[in-house]
C-alpha cells in the first residue's frame, strides 16, 4: 500500500467531478430547453473569471459498494463559497434545480446557513442565486424519514442580521417558492428575469387546492404580478441582465457596514452645467416634466441606477456626484402628483437602505403630498407614508434638498427631516405650503365667494392677490428656505456638499440604530 495519500487525493477529484456533473446530462438538458442556467453556469457568469472558490463541493448524498467506494452520488442541491466579483471578495450561493428543485435533503440547509455565516462573519456582500422553494420542504419526506418536524426557518437569524450587516442581494432566476421565495425578499435588491422567473408564496397546485384559483406560474408570480407589488425591485430581460444589475447595484455600496461607500473616479466636471435644466420645469403648473433629464443633469454621467421599481410616481435610486455614492429620492410627474401607499414604501426601502450603509441622501423634491381619496384611504395609505416619515427621521446620514417644485402637506415635510440640518437650495419653480392655493381657495373663501354676484371671477381675482404672496423669494426673505438658485448651478452645489457629507460618515460606521426593514 502507498506510504502516501495519492489515491484519497484521486477520490477528492473524482467525488469533485461526479459533483460538477450536477443532477444528470438529462437534468441539466432540461434546464437548457427551459431557457435557463445551471447554478454553477450562473456563478461563472456573475463573477471575475477563475475566482470561485467552492466550499462543501463533495456533501450529497451517496451510495457506496461492498469496498467502502462511492458507487452513485447526488451532489447536494446548493452551491457555495467566496468568488471576487469587479475585484471585491463576496460570497455567493445558490440552488441546484436540476436536482430535486431545491428541496430540503442532501445538505441544502446547512449549506445556506454557511453561505449567510460567511458573509456575515466575514463581512462580505452576499448573493443569493435563487429557484425552487430554496429548501423547503416536500410532502414525500414524511415517508422517507418516517416523522414530522415543527417547521423553524434555517440559519434565520443570520438571514435577518445581515440586513443590518453587510450587502445581501438575490435574484429570482426560476420558479420561486415557499422558503427560497422568503429568502428572495429579505434582501437589499430583489431581481426577478422576466419570463423565466416566479415568485410566489406557495406554486399552483397548492393554491389550486387551498383556494380553488387555476393559475400558471407566470399568472401567479411572474413578471406582471410583481412590477407593482414591492416584493421585486427590480425586473431583468434575462439572466444576464439580472447579473449586470446586481454588479451594478454592489458596486454603490460598501462591503459591510464597517466600511465607508467606494468613491471612484469621475470624468464628470462637478461644474458642468445643463442648460435644459433652466427650462425643465413649466411655468403652468398643471404641466409635468420630464424626470430623466433632471437625474442627468445633476449627477455624474452614466451613474444613475434605478431603485424599488414599483413606487410609481415616487422615484427612488443611486447616483454619484463626483464619484460619491449617493441615495436619490424624486418624483416623475408623468406618473402622479402624489404620494401613494407603494410610493411611500419604496422611499422607506431607498432611506433604509442609505441608513444602513451610510450613503447620503439626495431629495429633488417635487412632492404634492399624500394622496387623497377613497382608494388612498382604502389602502391605508395614511399609514404607510408615516412608516416612510419615520425612516427619513431615524436616518442619521447627511442629506442635501433641492426643492425643484412643489412641498405640500404631510408628504412633502416629511419628504426630507426639516428639524435636523438639511443642505436645501429651491429653484424659482418652487411652490409650497399647507396645500395647494388652487385647491383650497373654495374652501377658504366660501362664505366671500358665494356673497359675490360672479364666483367665478371673484376666485380668479382671489388666486392672482394670492399669486402675488406664494413666490419663493418671500419665503425666502424670511430665512424659511436658505437659497434660491439658478437651477443650471444645482450639480456643482452638490459636488461640493457630498464632500463635506462623507467627511461626516466616518462616525457613523457600524451597524444603524435601525437597519433595513424588509
Amino acid at each position: 500500500m502507498s506510504e502516501d495519500w495519492r489515491q484519497e487525493v484521486e477520490e477528492i477529484a473524482r467525488r469533485r467531478e461526479l459533483a460538477a456533473r450536477l443532477g444528470g446530462q438529462r437534468k441539466v438538458d432540461r434546464q437548457h430547453a427551459a431557457g435557463r442556467l445551471t447554478v454553477r453556469e450562473r456563478i461563472e457568469a456573475l463573477v471575475d473569471a477563475g475566482s470561485f472558490d467552492e466550499v462543501g463541493a463533495l456533501a450529497g448524498l451517496a451510495v457506496h459498494d461492498e469496498d467502502g467506494r462511492v458507487a452513485e452520488f447526488t451532489p447536494a442541491n446548493f452551491v457555495v463559497g467566496t468568488a471576487r466579483l469587479d475585484g471585491r471578495r463576496i460570497a455567493v450561493g445558490g440552488d441546484d434545480f436540476t436536482v430535486r428543485g431545491g428541496a430540503a435533503d442532501a445538505g441544502i440547509m446547512e449549506k445556506q446557513v454557511y453561505a449567510e455565516r460567511l458573509a456575515n462573519e466575514l463581512g462580505m456582500p452576499l448573493v443569493r442565486l435563487i429557484e425552487g422553494t430554496g429548501g423547503g420542504g416536500s410532502v414525500k419526506m414524511l415517508e422517507q424519514h418516517g416523522f414530522s418536524y415543527v417547521p423553524a426557518n434555517p440559519g434565520w437569524d443570520l438571514v435577518v442580521d445581515n440586513l443590518s450587516a453587510v450587502p445581501v442581494v438575490a435574484a429570482c432566476l426560476g420558479p420561486v417558492a415557499g422558503l427560497g421565495a422568503a429568502r428572495a425578499v429579505m434582501a437589499h435588491l430583489c431581481v426577478l428575469v422576466e419570463g423565466a422567473g416566479q415568485l410566489f408564496v406557495a406554486g399552483p397546485p397548492l393554491v389550486k387546492h387551498a383556494t380553488g384559483e387555476d393559475l400558471t406560474k407566470e399568472e401567479l408570480g411572474g413578471a406582471g404580478v410583481h412590477r407593482r407589488s414591492g416584493a421585486v425591485d427590480r425586473l431583468a430581460g434575462s439572466e444576464a441582465e439580472a447579473f449586470e444589475l446586481i454588479r451594478a447595484f454592489l458596486g454603490y455600496l460598501p462591503s459591510t457596514v464597517d466600511e465607508l461607500p467606494p468613491v471612484t473616479a469621475s470624468d464628470d466636471d462637478p461644474e458642468r452645467r445643463a442648460e435644459a435644466l433652466l427650462s425643465l420645469v413649466p411655468r403652468n403648473r398643471r404641466r409635468p416634466y420630464q424626470l430623466r433629464p433632471l437625474l442627468d443633469g445633476v449627477f455624474d454621467a452614466g451613474s444613475v441606477f434605478d431603485y424599488a421599481g414599483y413606487g410609481g410616481s415616487a422615484y427612488t435610486g443611486l447616483a454619484r456626484l463626483d464619484g460619491h455614492p449617493v441615495g436619490v429620492l424624486a418624483t416623475d410627474p408623468y406618473r402622479g402628483a402624489t404620494l401613494t401607499a407603494d410610493g411611500a414604501d419604496a422611499i422607506t426601502r431607498l432611506v433604509d437602505l442609505c441608513e444602513t450603509f451610510h450613503l447620503p441622501v439626495v431629495s429633488l423634491t417635487d412632492q404634492a403630498g399624500m394622496v387623497i381619496g377613497l382608494a388612498g384611504e382604502k389602502r391605508g395609505s395614511i399609514r404607510h407614508g408615516a412608516r416612510a416619515i419615520t425612516a427619513v427621521y431615524q436616518a442619521r446620514v447627511p442629506a442635501a434638498e433641492v426643492i425643484v417644485r412643489r412641498v405640500f402637506g404631510v408628504g412633502g415635510a416629511g419628504i426630507t427631516n426639516r428639524h435636523r440640518l438639511v443642505r436645501r437650495w429651491a429653484w424659482p419653480s418652487g411652490d409650497w405650503g399647507s396645500l395647494p392655493v388652487e385647491g383650497g381657495i373654495e374652501a377658504a373663501y366660501r362664505a366671500e365667494i358665494e356673497a359675490s354676484p360672479n364666483p367665478a371671477e371673484h376666485i380668479e381675482a382671489i388666486r392672482e392677490r394670492l399669486d402675488r404672496v406664494r413666490s419663493p423669494f418671500r419665503t425666502a426673505e424670511k430665512f424659511l428656505v436658505e437659497d434660491i438658485i439658478d437651477p443650471r448651478e444645482t450639480r456643482r452645489r452638490l459636488c461640493e456638499w457630498v464632500h463635506d457629507a462623507y467627511r461626516v460618515l466616518p462616525k457613523l460606521l457600524g451597524r444603524p440604530s435601525f437597519g433595513t426593514r424588509p
